[in-house]
């Protein structure tokens, strides 16, 4: 920098062009901001921090995939009431710290109105402060968060995730349904874990008083799971629950397989993963999870679109899960800004979507929202694993309510 410096000190002329263009690089910018704050882009500019790389790529990847399709679509086919969607990625590798970075980017050099399915609970409240309370810009459809995002609701924050609690007390529910009397959950051992799998004991005996709820700790990342089964076997449960990642559940699966355990076996929706199959193989036949979305394979026609889209815009892209929630994230977007009349502002999408009581994207639950619920929705859809496939089962559940 002092060598730049000092060359263009020795050129008189240079430090007047420098200064010019400085001076129309900052008038730029300020129109910029100033056509971001009334809405008046020719595009509806917004942005979104996703793992690109690093451990959970795998997870991100495929999300942006989704959304990308979805907007790519949505653009051919003339974009939200005439204006072009201008959907800005930048990947955060999970990392708190860069995502406030990317946060300041998206908002200060892109000028984006709204952060639309972004991913990561620990990385976007560390965006939070800047986001939401210093900018005043709305983040929607982030793929994470927790219940005290939404209780009591904070302005600007809507989501679209069923949370994990809830999650669990659906799988509750569908195992009491299914005449299960004794239940043993099986979970991973941090906090996260515990918290999620505290939840099945409550619903499960709302749903039969008589229930009997027993959980087991695992190690987190377990990989030899010849104990645990073993303990499982013991405890002679006629359903288990398993709160685990996929690959700590396929490998509770194929262990499970290998000592003949057949008792039924449900998982929340981080189980319910295309790599719960590919990694359990036979060992996943049978298994039932809830998930946010239908199943990738179902004929209905929203789930036909996403597939015939992913195919034309994200070719080699896999068309699983992780591709239809970032699918599904975008499409509500589109519909909820669709209604705004008028300029696309930061505080017209905060108040469009707290006007939006019933928003269909076809392939997920009915999203509401109101200005005292930020949360669109406590539902999920049933899956099961029949002959190496995920397909869904009924249509979407809402589970009693948690006390």
């Amino acid at each position: 920098m002092l060598r730049r410096t000092s060359r263009f000190r020795r050129t008189a002329g240079a430090v007047a062009v420098l200064a010019a263009v400085a001076l129309t690089a900052g008038a730029c910018a300020g129109q910029d901001s100033a056509e971001a704050g009334s809405g008046q882009q020719s595009s509806i500019r917004i942005g979104a921090w996703i793992p690109l790389t690093g451990a959970v790529a795998a997870y991100g990847v495929p999300q942006k995939a989704g959304a990308d399709a979805y907007f790519k679509m949505l653009n051919a086919q003339g974009g939200i009431n005439g204006r072009k969607v201008d959907w800005t990625v930048k990947d955060n590798a999970f990392d708190p710290q860069q995502t406030v970075q990317i946060a300041r980017q998206l908002i200060g050099q892109d000028k984006v109105v709204a952060i639309v399915n972004a991913n990561g609970t620990a990385q976007a409240e560390a965006a939070f402060p800047f986001v939401l309370t210093q900018s005043k810009v709305p983040i929607v459809d982030e793929q994470g968060g927790s219940e005290s995002w939404y209780r009591p609701p904070r302005p600007g924050l809507f989501g679209t995730q069923t949370l994990y609690e809830d999650q669990a007390a659906a799988v509750a529910a569908w195992a009491v349904q299914d005449g299960a009397k004794k239940i043993l959950v099986v979970h991973s051992d941090p906090a996260a874990f515990v918290n999620v799998a505290k939840q099945v004991e409550p619903v499960a005996k709302k749903v039969d008083p008589s229930v009997v709820v027993d959980r087991l700790a695992v190690k987190f990342q377990t990989t030899d799971y010849t104990p645990v089964v073993s303990k499982v076997k013991a405890e002679k449960p006629d359903a288990v629950i398993l709160i685990l990642t996929s690959p700590e559940a396929a490998a509770y699966l194929k262990e499970a397989r290998l000592q003949g355990l057949a008792q039924a076996t449900y998982g929340y929706a981080p189980v319910a993963a295309e790599s719960t199959i590919a990694l359990a193989k036979n060992a996943a036949e049978g298994l039932k999870a809830v998930q946010l979305v239908k199943a990738p394979s179902d004929a209905e026609p929203a789930v036909q679109e996403f597939r015939t889209a992913m195919a034309k815009y994200e070719p080699g892209q896999d068309a699983g899960f992780l591709a239809l929630w970032g699918w599904s994230n975008a499409k509500v977007f589109a519909q909820i800004v669709k209604t705004i009349k008028g300029p696309v502002t930061s505080a017209a999408i905060t108040e469009a979507y707290e006007k939006a009581t019933a928003v269909d994207p076809g392939v997920s639950p009915v999203m509401r929202f109101g200005a005292n619920d930020h949360l669109g929705t406590r539902s999920v859809q049933r899956v099961v694993v029949k002959k190496g496939v995920w397909v869904s089962s009924g249509d979407f559940y809402t589970p009693p309510a948690r006390d």
